[in-house]
């Protein structure tokens, strides 16, 4: 653009040199070879002046073919909240749904409520059967114990109702079922092994503490990196008492691959069958997690 500004600030100034030679040239026709010298000196500067437009000509047209991309620079000094992130989208229900709801009972659902309170059972006995409980007594010195099964089995129902809760409305109401499955087999077992009434309510009443205590520390530590989660397995699963950085570790793994294992499995089909599975606490292969085998169920829902 520099260079534009010069040509063209030496253009307009062209007329004013031919003005001034045409000039000199009127008043010394008289001199001969004045005259030539200045004739020449003129022919000079028209051939520059022709050269010089060109030239400009070719920068105007340089300039207006070529365009500048017009490019947006996103700076913002905003910072962002968790109310800033986009939210799932939520089943959409009519007014008298909202209404009896707001009142304390459940609407209609996609599925029979008597289907999903029977998958809910389904899905709190795959935390209870299909988990080694042996394995982590042996593997983290755990007291066999009631409380100590408790704290194992609710880091399998949480993991579920972490699952179960991206269902939508349906999704929730399982996670009811799912919990109040807990408690009953908790004082059932309780029962079994000869504890008395005044105990067992009090030591139900210390594992609901710890239950819903446990939650929120596991819930901010899967939304979190490591170290938070291996802070809510330490203070819940081992009652602060561990001393082996390496078993927080396997545990942390553990947990994240039990996660996304549930993830990948479909929402209908455990909305309609409960069945899940889980991955093995050591694992022989850690290429070997694939996509879990789909559940089968009849028409009916069983």
């Amino acid at each position: 653009m520099a260079a534009l500004v010069r040509v063209v600030k030496y253009q307009a100034g062209i007329p004013q040199w031919i003005a001034l030679y045409s000039g000199l040239i009127q008043t010394t026709l008289s001199q001969p070879h004045c005259s030539r010298m200045l004739y020449g000196t003129l022919q000079r500067h028209r051939n520059c002046q022709s050269r010089l437009t060109k030239i400009c000509c070719g920068l105007r047209q340089t300039v207006s073919t070529v365009k500048q991309p017009n490019r947006r620079l996103n700076d913002t000094q905003k910072v962002f909240t968790a109310k800033d992130l986009p939210e799932p989208s939520e089943e959409k229900v009519g007014p008298f749904t909202k209404l009896i709801e707001a009142m304390g009972f459940t609407g209609p659902l996609k599925y029979s409520k008597w289907k999903i309170k029977l998958a809910a059972l389904r899905m709190y006995t795959c935390c209870v059967e299909k988990t080694d409980y042996e394995e982590f007594f042996n593997r983290f010195q755990l007291p066999d114990t009631l409380y100590s099964w408790f704290l194992i089995a609710q880091l399998h129902v949480w993991m579920c109702l972490v699952r179960m809760k991206q269902e939508g409305r349906a999704g929730k109401y399982m996670c009811r079922y799912i919990v109040y499955s807990m408690w009953e087999d908790v004082e059932q077992r309780g029962r079994v092994m000869g504890i008395d009434s005044y105990a067992m309510k009090q030591s139900m009443k210390i594992m609901a503490e710890n239950f819903y205590g446990s939650i929120f520390g596991y819930d901010e530590g899967i939304l979190s990196d490591d170290h938070v989660l291996a802070a809510a397995l330490w203070r819940n699963l081992f009652d602060k008492n561990c001393e082996d950085p390496r078993k927080l570790e396997l545990m942390v793994e553990y947990v994240r691959k039990q996660v996304q294992h549930l993830d990948a499995m479909p929402g209908e089909d455990l909305l309609l069958s409960g069945e899940v599975t889980w991955r093995p606490l050591v694992e022989t292969n850690a290429q070997s997690i694939v996509k879990p085998a789909l559940p089968t169920y009849n028409d009916a829902g069983l």
